[in-house]
């Protein structure tokens, strides 16, 4: 964002899409590639997809708003010489083709000055539109250019050159709606690599987040946006935060991934209906609709009401998904025929329980060791939202496991009396049990969601102790060592003589791949350690979430925090020193 802009930040999905990056195996990229492709015999370029879906929503959509700015521009040319020779159709033709591939949503041109940021948006777009289409006149492309760059003849009359002003209000108008249907609305319906990628500000085509990256923008947050807001979950959001953090499980494992598909694709191929020539749901679909399942699973044990609330949640999301994606059906041409088949796949597919239906007796044991996994990433993330630099935004039932997907699944009613007795519950047995007692076996039952809560209670609890340090302190990114090192995130706050250190796990599939063991202990971490340059040999830390006291050691002659002390009973760590 232009820094001159007198706002605090963004709504959240900035730091939403970066932390969920950090739970995304980046070194997996080409074996999830290949994953998709071979599922869904489909080669999908994400930038295409993007490109195809804005042309789709303008020719079908918004072709009254492109119509008016083709007629717009054609007014203009006819008033030079130069000009005045191109026509309507190829005019219009070239603002469509910008537009699909205008990289931003829009650019904030309001008087002739135009920042470098917009100018080189715009000579992008331009650039590739011309590209495309080289039975176009480039001078058409190039008069577009110089009106959105606002780039006058010098004998223009000062009305006319409000006219190009106006035009380029009007052009900046229409640049974000179309990307907010044809990117958000449409392209992440169809480009279904790995979902938990698919989210509000994101890029799919991007698999992951490199650490560096992650504390680079946290760095950059501190200097420049200390109040954002940093959101996990939104109203908005494709898929709640606990659904994306099972869904990232799976780039750890894109070869058990793909021989489960193949397995189920299998056992679930009669269950697809032919309509007009072709299955329904497509391979894409089907390959969207396994995720999400994944992704959405009720935890624990559920009867046959809760099942069946379930399965309706499913038959509403696929309906959604199939409709937004426009390829087989949509919304304003529905194809009736098609959408039932789709239902009757799901109803199939998701029927009976998982003692009479052979898929459901596969796909189970998978889901449960995907969830297992992924709950840890999940408190992983949690503790991150809170500690890192920003203003941490909660949305509605995200204290517990809540595995949404999107609206209006996640519109649905939140059961607060629930979560007020849970955490009443919790304070009284903070106040009775020893704090590393409670830690693990919140973990063993974690299940119930109440260790999601208890993490998210005491870190906001250790956050308003030392408000002012997490408000102005400096983030410190630390270095990880040892056989683990890669599957911890380590940094520390830190503010006169005010310090804490935050250390959470991620890729936990390949350290502990027995889904019943907690990521404890030396057995787990081994070697590990976190490299504390800043304090001395022998400092104290309290773990906020076990009261343990953890000292600082050498190893390697470097100062250091063992992981596996760190990681003793808690499954992340927030320390404050003392």
């Amino acid at each position: 964002m232009p820094e001159e802009w007198p706002i605090f930040s963004t709504t959240g999905y900035v730091f939403l899409n970066s932390v969920n990056g950090i739970f995304i195996e980046t070194r997996n990229a080409r074996a999830f590639d290949n994953v998709y492709k071979k599922f869904t015999r489909l080669n999908l370029s994400y930038q295409d997809v993007v490109y195809e879906k804005k042309k789709l929503i303008m020719e079908v959509a918004m072709s009254g708003e492109v119509n008016t700015l083709g007629h717009y521009l054609n007014r203009i040319s006819e008033k030079d010489r130069h000009t005045r020779d191109f026509t309507l159709n190829s005019l219009t033709h070239a603002i469509l083709e910008v537009i699909a591939y205008f990289p931003v949503y829009r650019t904030y041109i309001n008087s002739y000055d135009v920042t470098e940021r917009d100018r080189q948006y715009i000579e992008l777009a331009v650039s590739k539109a011309k590209r495309k289409n080289p039975a176009i006149s480039g001078s058409i492309f190039d008069f577009l250019r110089d009106v959105l760059l606002v780039k006058f003849p010098e004998s223009i009359s000062e009305d006319d050159q409000k006219e190009w002003l106006d035009f380029v209000m009007r052009f900046q108008q229409i640049t974000g709606p179309v990307m907010a249907k044809g990117l958000e609305d449409t392209a992440f319906y169809v480009y279904n690599r790995l979902v938990s990628l698919n989210e509000v500000g994101g890029t799919p085509e991007r698999f992951g987040t490199p650490l560096e990256t992650f504390h680079g923008q946290n760095i950059e947050r501190t200097k420049s946006w200390p109040h954002a807001l940093i959101a996990t979950s939104t109203h908005d959001t494709k898929r709640s935060e606990d659904v994306r953090s099972r869904i990232n499980v799976l780039s750890e494992i894109p070869a058990e991934w793909r021989s489960n598909l193949a397995l189920w694709r299998r056992l679930n191929r009669k269950k697809r209906l032919l309509v007009d020539g072709q299955f329904a749901p497509d391979r894409n679909e089907e390959y969207l609709f396994y995720q999400s399942v994944v992704g959405a699973w009720p935890v624990g044990e559920t009867d046959k009401a809760g099942y069946a609330v379930f399965k309706e949640r499913i038959r509403g999301y696929m309906l959604k998904a199939v409709r937004e994606a426009k390829v087989n059906t949509s919304w304003v041409n529905p194809n009736a025929i098609y959408e039932d088949a789709v239902m009757i796949f799901v109803d199939s597919v998701l029927g009976s329980s998982a003692t009479e239906n052979q898929f459901l007796k596969e796909f189970v044991p998978f889901q449960r060791k995907i969830s297992h996994f992924g709950m840890f990433n999940s408190l992983s993330q949690t503790l991150l939202k809170i500690t890192c630099p920003g203003v941490p935004d909660f949305y509605q039932g995200s204290e517990i496991w809540d595995f949404s997907l999107v609206d209006p699944d996640n519109r649905r009613p939140v059961d607060y009396g629930l979560r007020i007795e849970m955490l009443r519950r919790l304070k009284e047995r903070e106040g009775s049990e020893a704090g590393h007692a409670l830690s693990r076996e919140l973990t063993l039952n974690k299940d119930t969601g109440e260790i999601k809560l208890y993490v998210t209670y005491k870190a906001l609890a250790c956050r308003k102790t030392y408000r002012k340090l997490f408000e102005e302190g400096e983030y410190m990114p630390l270095e990880t060592a040892g056989e683990a090192a890669d599957h911890i995130c380590s940094f520390a706050r830190r503010l006169g003589n005010r310090e804490v250190v935050v250390i959470v796990p991620r890729f936990l599939i390949r350290l502990v791949p027995e889904e019943k063991r907690l990521p404890f202990g030396t057995e787990v971490w081994g070697d590990s350690h976190v490299i504390v340059p800043f304090t001395e040999e022998g400092g104290r830390y309290r773990n906020v979430f076990t009261s343990e006291t953890i000292s600082v050691g050498r190893k390697n002659g470097a100062l250091c925090l063992h992981a596996s002390e760190v990681f003793a009973n808690s499954p992340v760590a927030l320390l404050e020193k003392t």
